[in-house]
């Protein structure tokens, strides 16, 4: 016997269905994206270790502040595989095209477990790139604190 409904109710109900599940998984994504721990960068080393010997980054070759000293605070999350996930470029001093470089060079890390973290449970935390920045360890200094982020010294 023949459906009574048309073909194309049922394609709309399935793609309902199927964007309703969609958007359940992205809420808990989210929720346990949110759910993972943050770690302050100088605490890092207690969760992941940093393997990388080199780390390429894409320059482009003109661009707003490309040539000021300043920096670019980069917040990702280190997924279990040790892979940064989420990359963003949080803060960037001064504004300028400085972040693409930042969140290129973080893309580009590679971790392993360490310390309090064998079993490589994913934490997240970010990274500043300094740019062009003076040899006086206080001007130095003063360029980088502007790019520390709050909220990651609890941990």
């Amino acid at each position: 016997m023949p459906s009574t409904i048309p073909e194309g109710v049922m394609i709309r109900i399935s793609l309902r269905s199927g964007a309703v599940a969609a958007i359940l998984l992205l809420a808990a994504g989210s929720a346990a994206a949110q759910n993972v721990r943050r770690v302050d960068p100088a605490r890092l080393p207690n969760y992941w270790t940093l393997t990388n010997t080199s780390v390429s980054a894409d320059v482009p070759n003109t661009g707003k502040n490309l040539n000021q000293p300043g920096c670019v605070a980069v917040t990702y999350m280190i997924g279990s595989n040790g892979l940064p996930q989420n990359v963003v470029a949080a803060k960037t001093v001064p504004e300028g095209d400085l972040a693409q470089v930042g969140v290129s060079a973080v893309k580009d890390f590679r971790y392993a477990p360490s310390g309090v973290n064998r079993a490589g449970e994913p934490v997240n935390t970010y990274y500043v790139v300094g740019f062009n920045l003076p040899e006086d360890p206080a001007r130095k200094a003063a360029i980088m604190k502007q790019c520390e982020l709050p909220g990651y010294k609890t941990t």
